[in-house]
């Protein structure tokens, strides 16, 4: 009987003691795990408003999720009195060997973030990057898909694409073609000239705004050079440029206009 009784004081000596601290961890752990669901929504809703790539707004909240939910943990072992100094010794020798495992793996995620938020190319951009060139064909956290023009599937990691530089061929609705064509020395420059403007004002898919341009670029060693710099849309760029070609070298045939050509001149000598 003298047992019981020195159980039942114990016991009601440790349920003063500890249950104001259990009863105030447990209140503090149901508001805390409400709080995190109501930061992870709100977290949610601004990434969404600003655009944010949904697979990235699911990670980001998921990942903030836990962060909170492990020190509010923390926080609710210290209030009933457990030591959590270890705990955090333990979390950060981990967290630190994570890092350096994952070293390149989380500079391509770090890339995947910076390129979902500040958004340099989208789906359906045709890039060049890193040494290739095609069309984003998927952003994902880790790496680019790109789809070359002759359909090669290409992966790029995206710490790199985030941190080098990069072209973006998708971002002007219009776009100035280059190109140079060459005549004799013998040819009569000015008609060659007004051949390559009526050729320039004959295509309609080629814009009169910001202005076109023809005019002799080189006097090159075996040729008079001429540059046509012609302003169109982003989507009629190639189909221009390979037209011109076609269409320079059979006016200029009809002309009588030479397009030189290397040759080269070989001397026999009898050797007797």
């Amino acid at each position: 009987m003298e047992n019981v009784d020195l159980y039942t004081e114990k016991l009601i000596e440790f349920a003063v003691s500890y249950g104001p601290k259990v009863i105030g961890a447990i209140i503090v752990l149901i508001v805390g795990w409400w709080a995190i669901g109501k930061v992870g929504k709100v977290l949610k809703a601004a990434l969404i408003k600003r655009d944010i790539e949904p697979g990235l707004v699911s990670f980001f909240g998921s990942l903030l999720g836990a962060i909170l939910k492990v020190l509010l943990v923390l926080s609710v072992a210290s209030i009933v009195g457990v030591e959590t100094t270890s705990f955090i010794a333990i979390l950060g020798a981990a967290g630190f060997a994570i890092g350096l495992a994952l070293q390149g793996s989380l500079a391509n995620f770090a890339g995947g973030a910076l390129i979902m938020i500040f958004k340099p190319y989208k789906v359906g951009d045709f890039i060049e990057a890193q040494g290739h060139m095609g069309v984003v064909k998927g952003i994902q956290i880790f790496v680019t898909v790109l789809t070359s023009p002759d359909n090669k599937t290409i992966i790029i990691p995206n710490g790199p694409l985030a941190g080098g530089s990069m072209v973006n061929f998708s971002t002007q609705p219009q776009r100035r073609v280059d190109m140079t064509f060459g005549i004799g020395y013998g040819d009569d420059i000015k008609l060659a000239k007004e051949t390559l403007e009526q050729l320039v004002k004959a295509d309609a898919r080629i814009l009169d705004n910001p202005g076109n341009l023809v005019a002799v670029s080189e006097l090159a060693d075996s040729s008079v050079n001429f540059v046509v710099r012609a302003w169109v849309d982003a989507a009629d760029y190639w189909g221009v440029f390979f037209d011109m070609q076609e269409n320079v070298k059979l006016t200029f045939d009809e002309k009588g206009i030479s397009i030189p050509f290397p040759q080269q001149d070989v001397h026999m000598h009898d050797a007797a």
